[in-house]
């Protein structure tokens, strides 16, 4: 199980440009990894769409925000598109990098295998997690308070 103060996990994801997404893209950079369960959902287009409205906050901290589901590149690609979010999805299509985030319902509503849980995890420069909060239930969303106060506080330390 991860906890605060470990190395993210090794990892390789596609963005919806089809380009590989690994460690690599995240080394030297404050990372706020948003795991969510399924594209063209209520709570997920709420809670992604809130940041996409408030992501000048996130980019005057220098944070990377990252979209992270189970669906397929090419229907987040689609989803990106039409809710116009302005950071980047990644599709853990294979379910390994939301397995090795603990960020993974083995079986989800309606009997679907293989869906990400809605979790918050922020990643500082150096690779090391600062924060996580992984929910059971799918229709809450993370803390943003909480959130948002640690990337600050992650992001005055980094200047």
């Amino acid at each position: 199980m991860l906890k605060v103060g470990d190395k993210v996990p090794v990892f390789s994801l596609m963005d919806t440009e089809r380009n590989e997404f690994t460690n690599a893209n995240i080394d030297g950079k404050i990372n706020l990894f948003l795991f969510f369960p399924a594209a063209f959902t209520s709570t997920c287009t709420t809670e992604l769409c809130s940041i996409r409205d408030d992501i000048a906050r996130y980019q005057n901290l220098k944070v990377q925000v990252y979209g992270i589901s189970t669906d397929a590149l090419f229907t987040l690609k689609k989803y990106k598109e039409d809710q116009q979010l302005n950071f980047e999805l990644l599709s853990d299509f294979n379910k390994e990098v939301s397995r090795s985030f603990d960020s993974l319902y083995e079986v989800f509503k309606y009997n679907m295998k293989g869906v990400s849980k809605r979790s918050a995890i922020i990643i500082d420069e150096k690779g090391i997690i600062q924060y996580i909060e992984i929910l059971e239930n799918a229709s809450h969303v993370p803390n943003f308070n909480l959130i948002n106060r640690k990337l600050e506080e992650i992001s005055s330390l980094a200047k």
